[in-house]
């Protein structure tokens, strides 16, 4: 520690010793030279101190116990201050003792089984970090959580059976193969509960109104369905597209939702954003490379918030970024050098221990990245709007580099960039010779 200030050298900080200051400063527990938090005693002393008492912790015991398990992997964090100010939250004691005891079984089952609340959550973060968990895909767990609560408030049984069926032929197994090949399942989760949910509202209206079932549903049912409400009546499209080809039904069509409006920003407003972000302290600097990111490469804010560490690529040729399944697109500057002033100082790298953390926007909770919808909130604070910015991101893209090659190297569908450079007026052809390193080098 360097507690005192040097006279002789410009105040600089020196040691206790150095100083003359008598006090001692070494932990009467560990005997490391640290602040001291509680009587003579470090933070983590203090941590591991109150931990043992209420856990009922005794180490000369084996250390396969769930109570000493628990006790290494809180004590293991960088940071034990924070989970001593965690420790003073309502319930977390209680919680901590029940899982010592066995009372409740260290497994997620049991802790999915307790009232769903943000100490559970954060615990279970904590013990999946730590390896005491097996790590899971929170979405399709939620999902899983979610329907069987969906279906027990369907009464009719003509009208449970084909969602059931549904929700679980289709939805759930194609959610939990997405989650198998680890691609992302929030989006799919929160499409299913909404397809689910309003077919649930339509077969209900149909057997009230009509006494119709969905076997005996006409298409003029499906027509005055969908002129008599809000747009989120169209997601009964998956339902009657998948009815169809299981032959629970026949003869219904529905086409796909066009929007009246498309969210665009002028080139200007895009790159007077741009140029904010990149030259202006609008906002601290991780919040600044995330808008970045929607504003130049056209990302969606769920997938800015899942990405990696590792997507970000040092090569010869300069910075790169892991967005596609082809060719890593070029980080051009001044944004080269914010990436790398990024990923050296992440926020919330000490949330779960000193082991850090593989994803290149950290969450709150330990081994999580940071919530899309917090990310969202945010950008939204600082005056962007997110579908205006990334239409006109991609639109912009589009202008300067075959659809194709955009759709690659920034992980869109050939469909969506065909759709923005049909909208543009930008044929592919017009763009053959252009070379893939070649995208956004002349972007401002």
């Amino acid at each position: 520690m360097l507690p005192g200030r040097s006279d002789s050298h410009g105040h600089q900080p020196v040691c206790a010793d150095c100083a003359g200051i008598t006090q001692d400063y070494h932990c009467s527990g560990c005997g490391t030279e640290t602040e001291h938090y509680r009587q003579n005693t470090c933070a983590r002393c203090s941590l591991r101190n109150d931990l043992t008492a209420l856990l009922h912790v005794d180490e000369s015991q084996c250390p396969a116990t769930t109570a000493a398990k628990l006790l290494s992997a809180l004590c293991a964090a960088q940071r034990p201050e924070s989970i001593l100010t965690w420790l003073r939250k309502p319930g977390v004691r209680e919680l901590l003792k029940r899982l010592s005891t066995g009372d409740i079984p260290l497994s997620h089952e049991a802790l999915d089984r307790e009232p769903n609340s943000l100490r559970v959550e954060h615990l279970r973060s904590l013990l999946t970090h730590h390896n005491l968990l097996p790590g899971r895909d929170h979405y399709l767990a939620l999902f899983e959580r979610w329907l069987p609560s969906k279906l027990d408030n369907i009464d009719d049984p003509e009208i449970r059976r084909p969602i059931e069926s549904f929700a679980r032929w289709h939805h759930l197994r194609r959610i939990r193969t997405l989650s198998t090949d680890g691609k992302p399942t929030r989006g799919p989760v929160h499409s299913a509960k909404q397809e689910i949910t309003e077919t649930i509202k339509f077969l209900t209206w149909l057997k009230l109104t009509h006494g119709r079932t969905v076997a005996s549903c006409l298409q003029a049912d499906v027509d005055a369905w969908l002129a008599d409400g809000p747009t989120t009546r169209h997601a009964i499209r998956t339902f009657f597209a998948w009815a169809v080809k299981n032959r629970t039904c026949t003869n219904i069509t529905i086409g796909f939702r066009q929007a009246k409006t498309v969210p665009l920003l002028t080139q200007g407003q895009r790159l007077a954003m741009l140029k904010a972000c990149l030259t202006d302290n609008i906002d601290t600097l991780s919040y600044r490379v995330a808008a970045t990111l929607l504003l130049l490469y056209a990302q969606p804010v769920v997938k800015i918030a899942a990405m990696k560490s590792t997507d970000v690529i040092l090569t010869p040729d300069g910075l790169r970024l892991s967005l596609g399944e082809e060719h890593p697109a070029p980080v051009p500057e001044p944004f080269a050098a914010l990436v790398a002033q990024h990923r050296a100082s992440r926020p919330n790298m000490r949330t779960g221990s000193s082991s850090g953390s593989r994803w290149l926007f950290p969450g709150y909770r330990a081994g999580q990245h940071i919530h899309p919808n917090t990310l969202m909130e945010r950008l939204r604070e600082i005056g962007i709007n997110l579908l205006g910015a990334r239409n006109a991101s991609l639109r912009a893209l589009v202008n300067e580099v075959p659809a194709p090659l955009v759709a690659e190297m920034l992980g869109y569908s050939y469909q969506v960039t065909q759709k923005h450079a049909m909208a543009a007026a930008e044929p592919w052809a017009r763009y053959s010779h252009i070379q893939p390193g070649r995208i956004m080098a002349d972007t401002p």
